[in-house]
């Protein structure tokens, strides 16, 4: 599955969808700043958390860090596990924070 910029994925935000976004950043870096409706999971807790996300096993999961190489590491993770619509944000949080401005 392709990856997802930051113009797209606001874009799709501001028409009022809702797609499931899994921030893998540590606990402290979702709490300084986030998306709104963002799951955090950190990268090292994703296969503990399996389970949890077998529900949109085939639906759309987009990922994201602060810059964009946990993310794509995650992706590549549940991708191998099953997962068949993973795409990162292009990135990371930094990119779309700036995009923002």
């Amino acid at each position: 599955m392709a990856d997802i910029t930051p113009t797209e994925l606001r874009q799709r935000q501001q028409a009022g969808e809702t797609p499931t976004i899994i921030d893998v950043r540590e606990p402290w870096e979702h709490e300084e700043a986030s998306m709104p409706g963002t799951q955090n999971i950190p990268l090292g807790s994703l296969p503990d958390k399996l389970d949890d996300l077998d529900e949109w096993k085939n639906q759309e999961i987009i990922v994201h860090c602060k810059g964009g190489g946990r993310s794509a590491s995650a992706k590549a993770f549940l991708t191998q596990q099953g997962f068949t619509n993973v795409r990162n944000l292009l990135g990371g949080y930094q990119a779309y924070a700036a995009e923002g401005k």
